[in-house]
């Protein structure tokens, strides 16, 4: 029986996954990472390890991509392909881990003038005053709490390009097109430093792509499974 882990993004719980439950259960058994208990990656990398089955297919988004990353190095020959969705490599600034821990989430909102509408900068522009969407982020961010944030928040995320040429399983980089918080370049050249990569792009799609497209992320991550055999 096939696996996979699956690793959320940044104050995303396990509900982050649930439109996409019905389609992934026909591809393997699920396995949710705990990334809530570790303030490093490499830290959430071991533990994930210590809690999922000897070999899967991981799965990570946004924050979990990184972590992903990291696991992957970390114990290649127990991932048999990974799949980064809408992330990234790039390292970050002191001043963006410093913005994270003063209490950034991906469903919070610019500030806002007097009468303005309230929205989430993690979704499409079409979206980003959704109710749904914005009750289900909000939602994750309650549930998690201010201690999960602040171990997520002080995460060090060092540039990872140079070692993605090491991850030799089978990849799969998905960009989204309207996605406001990861720049398509640095999602395209994950694609480019990976040696056995395959890149799709979720079109009309903001950042918050399982939440946003989850049948059509569903399709993109089963057709890759089934091509490369995975």
């Amino acid at each position: 029986m096939r696996s996979l882990v699956l690793l959320p993004g940044f104050m995303c719980d396990a509900d982050l996954w649930t439109d996409m439950v019905p389609d992934l259960e026909a591809l393997g058994s699920l396995h949710f990472g705990n990334v809530y208990e570790d303030d490093s990656l490499e830290g959430m990398a071991r533990r994930v390890l210590a809690e999922v089955p000897e070999r899967f297919v991981l799965v990570g988004f946004s924050m979990g991509g990184f972590v992903a990353r990291v696991l992957t190095l970390m114990a290649p020959e127990r991932v048999t392909g990974v799949a980064f969705v809408a992330s990234s490599a790039r390292g970050y600034s002191d001043e963006e881990r410093a913005r994270r821990q003063s209490g950034y989430r991906p469903g919070d909102r610019p500030p806002r003038a007097a009468g303005a509408v309230s929205n989430a900068m993690g979704l499409h522009p079409d979206r980003d005053t959704d109710p749904v969407l914005l009750d289900r982020l909000r939602g994750m961010q309650r549930r998690l709490g201010p201690e999960v944030r602040k171990r997520q928040a002080a995460l060090v995320r060092l540039d990872g390009y140079g070692d993605l040429e090491r991850i030799a399983c089978p990849s799969l980089v998905v960009a989204c097109r309207q996605d406001r918080l990861r720049t398509f370049a640095e999602t395209e050249r994950m694609a480019q430093a990976l040696p056995n990569s395959s890149f799709s792009i979720l079109e009309d799609c903001g950042h918050m792509a399982p939440l946003e497209k989850p049948q059509e992320l569903s399709q993109l991550l089963g057709a890759w499974i089934e091509r490369t055999g995975l």
